[in-house]
């Protein structure tokens, strides 16, 4: 099976790369869009490479770089009662929501922002940097991949 590419998005609020840097893993929960689910359950395998993007941050960009450590599985807090993440149509037996697991790869010295990703030739068609794109999670093709790992290795050589 071909090796895929993604972006997730996460608010540093909620969760950061240095967050998953000190965890080492984490699940992926509570996503709640349906084609952002669609990847996590049918398109995502242990493996495959993720750009770790901060939303709504001083810049918005991605920070760093994880791997999917476990492919998709159902989403238990959708059938906890009580949690935020809570969901009745969803059940163990007929689960509507799905996550996977992240492993940290590495944390960049700063953050590659939308702005430069916009701005740099050959992420003119990332889906980020598309105009209203909200997803959280989205594919990326291993050139926009390569791209954007240059230019957050570009940030850690600058800082030395």
């Amino acid at each position: 099976m071909a090796k895929k590419y993604w972006l997730m998005k996460c608010e540093p609020a909620a969760y950061t790369i240095a967050d998953l840097k000190r965890d080492g893993t984490t699940s992926w929960e509570g996503v709640r869009n349906y084609q952002a689910r669609n990847f996590m359950r049918d398109e995502m395998h242990v493996g495959d490479a993720v750009l770790f993007y901060a939303s709504n941050a001083d810049p918005s960009g991605v920070t760093g770089l994880a791997t999917i450590a476990r492919a998709g599985y159902p989403d238990q807090f959708s059938w906890k009662k009580g949690h935020k993440y809570f969901d009745a149509a969803s059940s163990k037996e007929k689960p509507l929501w799905y996550m996977v697991d992240l492993a940290f790869k590495k944390q960049f010295d700063g953050t590659v922002s939308l702005a430069t990703l916009k701005n740099t030739p050959g992420l003119e068609d990332m889906v980020v940097t598309r105009r209203g794109s909200r997803l959280s999670v989205q594919p990326v093709t291993k050139a926009e991949y390569d791209i954007v790992v240059r230019l957050g290795s570009k940030l850690q050589s600058a800082r030395r």
